[in-house]
């Protein structure tokens, strides 16, 4: 409703001429009349309509003023519905009072003066316009404060989202972010950062000092260029630096950091994100580490290939390329069964069997023996003595006929590895004149190499060879460091070569 709108006024009185009366005095207002001439009627339009004023005569037969008022009342649509009474008798103070506990607002005697009588409908017509743009207004404010409760609600869960996400990013990324007051020196870390370094927020207290005792000795230093950085006007930092943390584990780290200045262009806060790149440090150290293993590696194989090729013998052309092919697919199997274990090393039963597989002689072989884990260079080695054993064997021995057995065993003594190669069923043996460049490969190899032995016994039922090599304790880097093998003790040797 606008100060333009018009409002109802009920005129309520069993006399059609007073009622035509109060039409004419109040005509002039402008506002809607509505007229009643009893009080049951007067209800019925107080249902219908919305009412500003009730003008009502107190005298009225079936329901007078007073019995009207108090119904009006008792309905809470009309508790503040002005009402005024008109009365053509002289009522007592007595009167006037019950009238006023019924709600009305005032009292018209009779004869009505048309002035008054305009002047107080006026008031009160103007004070229910009042009181309706006064709700109207209220109403829309309460609206929008409900809209920007709302969208401030709203806000406030998208920035609690958004500090959740950033928050499990940092986690995941293994970040932790801080400010620094430049002006006062204070430090704000929050969750992430304690876990980097390790500390119990509860117990540790964030100032310069003590985040520079954490420090590495050598990157110490970074801390005060990264103070000294911001004095000189820069607006951006970035430093590794290695923490060492109240467990004694070390981790590497990376800081990044902006500054915020005011309004005179100087430092006053600088914001900043710490990463742990310890795994990332670590994954390039094993990176480097593998590239000089793969190059070590590879002159190995290469050295081994080199010298198979340039130390074998044989009568014929034909027989020289068997030899040598045989020799290096011997080498190429143990390369395989290290490369699955990343070089760490190779278990006997899995060389020993990859090394005859070729010989498909399934029915005439027997293994025994625990498991054991060899060193790369151990397993090298044994693979081509196998391979020499298992190649004469083949020709000359057991395995060159159906009814031949081989029968191979090992374990371990004293950190040495004994080997036992037993063949029966095959031709009859005699010990050779000359030893072969196999033999001799053989013996120089296991011997020279790992400074093991290599004991042969000729039986006529069979050749029985025993190999004895150390198994010296599993290292990071065992053939890289440029250290020898310890040799085990000549007694050691005899006690496990039997």
């Amino acid at each position: 409703m606008n100060d333009q709108q018009t409002v109802n006024i009920l005129l309520v009185d069993d006399q059609p001429a007073k009622l035509l009366a109060y039409e004419v005095i109040l005509k002039e207002l402008g506002e809607n009349l509505m007229v009643a001439t009893s009080g049951r009627e007067a209800l019925e339009i107080l249902l219908k309509n919305e009412i500003a004023i009730i003008l009502v005569d107190v005298c009225m037969p079936e329901l007078d003023g007073f019995e009207l008022a108090a119904m009006i009342r008792e309905h809470p649509r009309f508790q503040k519905t002005a009402m005024i009474f008109i009365s053509a008798i002289q009522v007592s103070d007595i009167d006037r009072l019950r009238g006023y506990e019924m709600g009305a607002v005032d009292y018209v005697p009779v004869p009505v003066v048309p002035e008054v009588l305009r002047a107080k409908i006026k008031v009160f017509a103007e004070l229910y316009r009042k009181t309706r743009q006064l709700e109207r207004l209220n109403a829309e404010l309460e609206d929008r404060v409900r809209a920007r409760t709302a969208e401030l609600e709203r806000s406030t869960a998208q920035l609690v989202a958004s500090e959740q996400r950033r928050s499990m990013a940092i986690a995941a990324g293994k970040m932790g972010s801080w400010d620094w007051d430049r002006v006062n020196g204070d430090w704000m870390w929050d969750e992430g950062q304690y876990r980097i370094f390790g500390v119990d927020p509860a117990s540790f207290a964030v100032t310069s000092a003590n985040i520079e005792a954490m420090l590495y000795p050598e990157d110490r230093d970074a801390l005060r260029a990264f103070t000294g950085h911001f004095n000189n006007g820069a607006r951006s930092y970035e430093a590794e630096f290695r923490i060492n943390r109240p467990d004694g584990e070390q981790r590497w780290c990376i800081a990044t950091a902006v500054a915020t200045t005011d309004n005179d262009d100087r430092v006053v806060r600088v914001s900043g994100v710490t990463v742990d790149i310890t795994e990332r440090k670590q994954a390039e150290e094993r990176q480097s580490l593998l590239t000089r293993e793969v190059d070590h590696r590879a002159k190995n194989a290469l050295a081994l290939a080199q010298s198979i090729v340039r130390l074998t013998r044989a009568d014929s052309v034909k027989t020289y390329v068997s030899a040598v092919e045989g020799r290096i697919s011997a080498l190429a199997r143990v390369h395989t069964i290290l490369s699955l274990s990343s070089w760490q090393g190779a278990e006997i039963g899995k060389l020993v069997q990859e090394e005859l597989a070729p010989y498909a002689i399934g029915r005439q072989l027997q293994l025994t023996g625990p498991e054991v884990q060899l060193q790369p260079a151990t397993a090298q080695t044994l693979a081509l003595a196998l391979h020499e054993l298992v190649t004469n064997s083949a020709k000359y021995g057991a395995l060159s006929v159906l009814s031949g057995q081989l029968s191979i065993g090992w374990t371990t003594v004293d950190e040495l590895l004994a080997l036992t190669w037993e063949e029966t069923g095959g031709p009859a043996v005699r010990e050779p004149t000359t030893r072969g460049f196999g033999t001799r490969s053989l013996i120089a190899s296991i011997e020279s190499q790992l400074g093991g032995q290599a004991l042969f016994n000729w039986r006529a039922e069979g050749l029985v060879c025993r190999l004895v090599v150390p198994m010296p304790r599993k290292s990071s880097l065992p053939d890289l460091n440029g250290k020898p093998v310890a040799l085990p003790s000549e007694t050691s040797l005899q006690r496990a070569c039997g």
